[in-house]
């Protein structure tokens, strides 16, 4: 009977010790705030890349997907170099990030970008209808869904910058 008093002490200690509260759970979490500082000034900076290219202040871009730079591609790689920052490359942790950052950065270039040109074709098309055809009236479909290679790069440099800037303040 001892040896479980001395457990669930020992166990009671460490638990006592931990914080399960939400407000220390972030600021720990060097990581998931890198990540989220990356999304975040990756939505707000395409204010001013839409209004660089369109001459135009559109709102709505800080929350669409697609458009310079990616905030897909800032977002894991921010987590990926957190992640090697903090622990190290040779993790469990950090083999994950790489291989999410991979697959989310091939996406965003390639089926998400093609998506988003077959929409733009397909709406061109519909465009063209006569109107009296059911689909002349349809909604058209959102085009900008995938990011050109540069918008990728763009994101992952953004991401690096924003790991960095969270690790340096910590």
């Amino acid at each position: 009977m001892r040896f479980m008093d001395e457990v669930i002490t020992a166990a009671d200690a460490y638990s006592s010790t931990q914080s399960t509260s939400p407000a220390s759970f972030l600021p720990s979490n060097i990581p998931l705030l890198a990540a989220f500082l990356a999304f975040a000034l990756a939505q707000f900076l395409k204010l001013f890349t839409t209004w660089y290219k369109e001459k135009r202040w559109d709102s709505k871009r800080m929350i669409d997907s697609g458009g310079m730079p990616s905030s897909h591609s800032a977002t894991v790689t921010a987590l990926v170099v957190a992640i090697g920052l903090q622990e190290g490359t040779g993790g469990s942790a950090f083999a994950i990030a790489v291989v999410l950052a991979c697959v989310v950065m091939y996406d965003a270039s390639g089926v998400r970008l093609h998506a988003g040109r077959q929409a733009e074709l397909l709406n061109q098309i519909v465009c063209e209808f006569p109107p009296e055809h059911p689909l002349s009236s349809a909604r058209p479909l959102r085009d900008s869904l995938g990011h050109t290679p540069l918008q990728v790069i763009a994101g992952a440099v953004l991401g690096c910058i924003a790991a960095y800037l969270m690790k340096n303040s910590n």
